[in-house]
């Protein structure tokens, strides 16, 4: 069976061997003309695979913008990209954002592939030993050689959507390769679709992570004997064997327990050994409030935050567990300490609906509202307390006295900035908060974690399980990829917040809505 397969397509691609070439050229000269023609064009539009060996895989216009570099990630598997991927990508190529940075990668990419080849739809040899390649999909003349597709046409009789066009050339590789034919998107309405008419799908599995890494916020628990505790209480230090240590990585916060009511925190450290946190009573801000750990997750956050060997801080928190307020807190406490040299706080813009030019005014007036609960987060921390006694022995407020964060932000000290605007700069002596790091893709935050510098710590917060971002998950987003793929690393730890402390209703709602 394998040879004849082999024989056909050495036929289709004009292969001299020898006697098996003449048996094959004689059956074809047996062929109806029509059947001849479909498979010349089945050829010419890249419907057939090089090689019966391997899996057909489509790719949707969302994987290349996701990760422009998912094209070497295939093994010695088949690619395909329809035509009308291209034309997607066409659309997004200019525009100054992330996703217009990726389809020019992509388009790059793809032109160094196939700049070795006159006919792309035959196919081009990729690392790890598969083939990529381009499918045309005609409209107007593969329906007639094709049941499967009228009966397509007859559920999605729109032709011109991109979306039912990739499925109808996904078909019709189907029928041209007794191989599996797998459509790869992040389009979750795309996957339903495609199902219904009998295709397989698959989401881009490469950079999501396991779902236990999100399943749960608590901090993990490592049980030891009332010795031990004591012990580790008194010295600061405690050595744990490796079976017991429940693969607990390097700088990861974990609770020691003796019993249900004898716990301490612990920070892992080198060669196995557990450390006692160093944090200070209270975050102390000049002319500002004092702000004290509520919780066992804040009180891991703060030493990470506080640790000088530490560069890289990944926390997930649901909302109210004061990530956000602790992590700017950490910032200031740290640049009144002369640690660094400013605080920079960003987060990305992630429109629900209309996009930021809508907006009115300067491009700090245009920013105002997304950056807004920073504002909130630093006037809160860097008020002055408000004498006790009636209000109307104290003086009134002037209107028009700036407020003392703003002071720092007219100095440079403090930046209040959206993450657009991030790309090509370079990020020395810092203290860098992301807010809302779940709303990245992965590709956004390597560039972000790429553009710091000697003497930064960069700290990103967010909730995976609040996306607004179509393109990602809670399993693909750039927080929980950045975790995932740096835990372990000297400088970098990771806290995980579950204790809610904005208010009983705000804790209920995270848990229950």
């Amino acid at each position: 069976m394998i040879q004849r397969v082999e024989d056909s397509q050495a036929n289709l691609f004009g292969e001299d061997k020898g006697g098996k070439s003449g048996r094959s050229s004689a059956r074809e000269a047996k062929k109806p003309a029509s059947t001849r023609k479909e498979q010349q064009q089945a050829v010419e539009f890249g419907l057939k695979a090089p090689s019966p060996v391997g899996k057909n895989f489509v790719l949707d216009t969302n994987v290349l913008i996701h990760d422009p570099s998912c094209l070497g990630r295939f093994k010695e598997h088949h690619l395909c990209i329809p035509v009308d991927v291209l034309a997607e990508l066409d659309r997004f190529k200019s525009e100054q954002s992330e996703r217009g940075a990726n389809a020019r990668r992509v388009h790059r990419r793809l032109t160094e592939l196939f700049s070795t080849s006159s006919a792309i739809t035959a196919g081009v040899p990729t690392e790890g030993g598969g083939t990529l390649r381009m499918v045309i999909y005609d409209p107007l003349t593969c329906p007639k050689n094709s049941e499967l597709l009228n009966h397509f046409h007859r559920v999605f009789p729109d032709r011109e959507r991109v979306d039912h066009r990739i499925m109808a050339a996904t078909l019709l590789l189907m029928e041209h390769n007794h191989a599996p034919v797998v459509l790869v998107t992040k389009d979750i309405n795309l996957q339903l679709k495609a199902r219904a008419v009998g295709i397989e799908c698959e989401d881009y599995l490469n950079d999501k992570v396991d779902p236990r890494e999100v399943a749960s916020y608590d901090i993990r628990r490592i049980s030891v004997d009332a010795a031990e505790l004591q012990r580790f209480a008194s010295s600061g230090e405690l050595l744990v064997p490796h079976e017991r240590r429940m693969d607990a990585v390097l700088n990861e916060y974990v609770l020691l327990e003796a019993g249900e009511k004898q716990t301490m925190p612990a920070r892992m450290a080198p060669e196995g050994r557990l450390v006692r946190l160093q944090i200070p009573e209270s975050l102390k801000i000049p002319d500002g409030i004092a702000l004290k750990p509520m919780n066992l997750g804040q009180r891991c956050l703060i030493d990470a935050l506080l640790n000088p060997d530490i560069s890289l801080v990944t926390c997930y928190g649901h909302a109210g567990t004061g990530k956000t307020l602790v992590a700017v807190a950490a910032g200031l406490h740290e640049m009144f300490n002369r640690k660094y040299n400013g605080l920079t706080v960003s987060r990305p813009v992630v429109a629900m609906g209309e996009q930021l030019g809508f907006l009115p005014g300067t491009l700090e007036e245009k920013m105002r509202p997304w950056l807004q609960p920073i504002h909130d987060a630093l006037d809160l921390l860097m008020r002055p307390p408000v004498p006790l006694g009636p209000k109307r022995k104290q003086k009134p407020a002037d209107p028009n006295a700036k407020k003392p964060y703003e002071l720092l932000l007219e100095q440079g000290i403090i930046e209040i900035e959206a993450l657009a605007y991030i790309r090509g700069r370079s990020i020395p002596n810092r203290f860098f908060v992301l807010d809302e790091a779940q709303q990245l893709t992965p590709q956004e935050a390597k560039t972000v974690v790429t553009r710091m510098s000697r003497g930064s710590k960069l700290v990103m917060v967010g909730d995976p399980a609040q996306i607004d971002n179509p393109y990602v998950d809670s399993r693909s987003n750039g927080l929980v990829y950045t975790r995932n793929r740096l835990k372990g690393q000297p400088f970098v730890a990771h806290v995980p917040l579950s204790r809610g402390e904005r208010s009983e209703l705000a804790d209920a709602g995270a848990m229950l809505m």
